[in-house]
């Protein structure tokens, strides 16, 4: 039987408590982590209207999450993508190539109709194998 227990991570306290979700839970080596938006700390979106920048924030946020497991993004086995403007995101995707530089995960890229709120322009989940 396993005994590992799962381990759960909120990078905005506050915000995932008002909203009913854990940024992060971690089992065995096993780390799956909830969309990151371009937000800040008290859950409003920043750099509205801007595509590039919001993927940048969602980066920096993954980024925390990773480190704070002690895990990079070349930990990364699945990167899941949803976004508002997919031409938007298609036109930015080469950004990931600074962020991924060993090698790409697998994943899957939507365009949805919105998202939280209608500020957001862009959301990155991942699925994070790291033996830390």
């Amino acid at each position: 039987m396993n005994s590992e227990q799962p381990t759960f991570y909120q990078l905005r306290p506050e915000v995932e408590q008002a909203y009913g979700y854990a940024h992060a839970v971690k089992i065995g080596n096993s780390i799956k982590v909830s969309g990151a938006v371009s937000m800040d700390d008290e859950g409003n979106p920043t750099a509205v209207g801007n595509f590039l920048q919001q993927m940048k924030n969602c980066y920096t946020d993954l980024e925390k999450v990773l480190k704070h497991f002690n895990c990079r993004f070349d930990d990364v086995l699945v990167e899941n993508v949803f976004t508002t403007d997919m031409s938007a995101f298609l036109e930015h995707a080469g950004h990931r190539t600074t962020i991924y530089t060993q090698q790409f995960p697998t994943g899957t890229w939507l365009e949805v109709k919105g998202l939280a709120l209608p500020e957001f322009l862009i959301e990155i989940e991942l699925e994070v194998h790291c033996k830390n």
